[in-house]
């Protein structure tokens, strides 16, 4: 008998080790990728099965939001909790300078990020990707696995630059393919910790001179002759700029539609390594986007910096959000709280178990969202997010949008209940003064709470990267040497 009585309690001990073991976490951002563009958003012209699948067997946000409509700001505040204001990128980086070279360094030095508590936690930490966030050339921020590009836009998906073992070299094989066999490669070595693998696909992209070569991979025939149905075709807005070559191109839209389809099966391969490994049952999958991208809604191309002036629609804003963990977390599931880039933070801790390693100081605006994740009944909820971009700020809520900018107009108010698609400036119209009025007093007393002075531009502070906007603010290109 006391052999089976010590049976039973070596295996309560072990199932209870083996319930407390860390999860093993894999985020996957894309680049330029808004909700609209998924299947399981609702797309029936662009092929996404393994993104929808991995949907199906977890769970969907359906209004994620980003806090800011660039690349290097949105991964800064993923990565630290902070909108642009408090860890002071504002910008994507330039080219070079902050990035590669004698000057470079890195823009969120002296903050505490997610790579950096799990490295404390004994994490294995892999960038595989884009990083554009400065000293590109080493690793950053806790990663002991450093694979990436010297810059942060895209110019070619085929021999473009990347980062590897501290050198710049060309790479041949076409580039989601290449972040994703580095992804797998990562993911196969034998190790005892457990790891985190922030996966930062460059695709789909979207922008750039690229756009007006035909698809090259192997979705090319997919999406040949006539452009998916998905992109709408509207009259130009007239604040579009920089990006008006690829707004009518019929090649740019098929283009587009292969590099999502390309970055689909990079997340097939990288869910496919999971379970041939084992390990999809001890790892956690987060599925999101930097930004969101118009391809012809609203008469637009691009994010909020292709407009004059810069914008906040909600193309820019919105962004895919899907998390899944076999039998942890709810498969098939969809959840309609409005949540953000600075809720990644809180909530990847609360899940991890490490809910006493978020930073408070500075303090963080996200709130976590594990309990929703877990099943549970949905935590209270204020359903309201903030953005900021250089001189543009705003607050959305279920009902309202407001937009404000300094230093130049328009102000903007939209009603998203009746007019989603935010054709309807009541910012003029007299009867909506009290709200307007309570909407701009929420905002003001947000950035009050949560804007650093050093990099609040509303209040004379400055910038870590270069501003399409610092003429309006009076100051200089903070990544140009003197």
């Amino acid at each position: 008998m006391w052999r089976v009585a010590l049976a039973c309690t070596f295996l309560v001990i072990t199932g209870a080790a083996k319930a407390e073991a860390p999860r093993n976490l894999v985020v996957i951002i894309t680049d330029n990728q808004g909700q609209w563009t998924l299947g399981c958003y609702g797309n029936r012209d662009i092929a996404t099965p393994n993104i929808d699948g991995l949907a199906a067997g977890g769970t969907l946000f359906t209004r994620a939001f980003a806090n800011n409509a660039v690349c290097s700001p949105t991964r800064a505040t993923f990565l630290t909790g902070l909108m642009p204001s408090g860890h002071g990128v504002h910008c994507y980086l330039g080219a070079k300078g902050i990035q590669v070279g004698p000057g470079a360094r890195n823009a969120l030095e002296g903050l505490r990020t997610l790579p950096e508590i799990l490295s404390a936690r004994g994490y294995e930490c892999g960038l595989v990707g884009k990083w554009h966030l400065g000293e590109n050339l080493r690793p950053q921020e806790g990663f002991t696995t450093w694979v990436t590009m010297p810059h942060g836009a895209t110019s070619t998906f085929h021999g473009a630059e990347v980062i590897e073992d501290g050198a710049i070299r060309k790479e041949p094989q076409y580039l989601t393919e290449f972040w994703t066999r580095r992804a797998v490669e990562f993911l196969e070595r034998p190790r005892e910790k457990p790891f985190f693998l922030f996966l930062a696909f460059n695709g789909p992209y979207g922008l750039g001179k690229s756009m007006l070569e035909e698809p090259r991979n192997r979705h090319a025939d997919r999406y040949a002759g006539e452009p998916p149905a998905c992109f709408p075709h509207e009259p130009m807005h007239p604040w579009l700029r920089a990006t008006t070559n690829l707004f009518e191109s019929p090649t740019a839209r098929r283009r587009y539609a292969s590099e999502i389809s390309g970055v689909d099966d990079g997340v097939g391969e990288v869910l496919g390594a999971l379970k041939r490994l084992g390990l999809e049952g001890r790892t956690t999958v987060l599925f999101t986007a930097d930004q969101g991208l118009a391809c012809g809604q609203h008469g637009l191309w691009g994010m909020g910096d292709h407009t004059r002036p810069l914008s906040a629609y909600e193309w820019t804003m919105r962004v895919p959000l899907i998390w899944r963990h076999p039998d942890q977390i709810p498969a098939g599931r969809k959840i309609d709280l409005m949540v953000s880039h600075c809720d990644a933070l809180p909530t990847i801790l609360d899940w991890l178990g490490f809910s006493d390693d978020l930073p408070r100081d500075p303090p963080r605006p996200g709130r976590s969202f594990a309990a929703a994740l877990r099943g549970g009944a949905t935590p209270a909820w204020d359903n309201t997010i903030f953005f900021e971009f250089e001189n543009v700020r705003a607050i959305r809520t279920d009902r309202w949008k407001y937009i404000e900018r300094i230093h130049e107009g328009p102000v903007e108010l939209y009603d998203i209940m009746a007019d989603p698609d935010e054709r309807h400036n009541l910012a003029a119209d007299p009867a909506q003064n009290a709200p307007m009025s309570q909407l701009r007093e929420r905002m003001s007393a947000f950035f009050g709470r949560y804007a650093d002075p050093r990099w609040d531009l509303w209040k004379g502070g400055r910038s870590k990267s270069n501003l399409i906007t610092r003429e309006l603010f009076g100051l200089p290109n903070p990544e140009r040497a003197p």
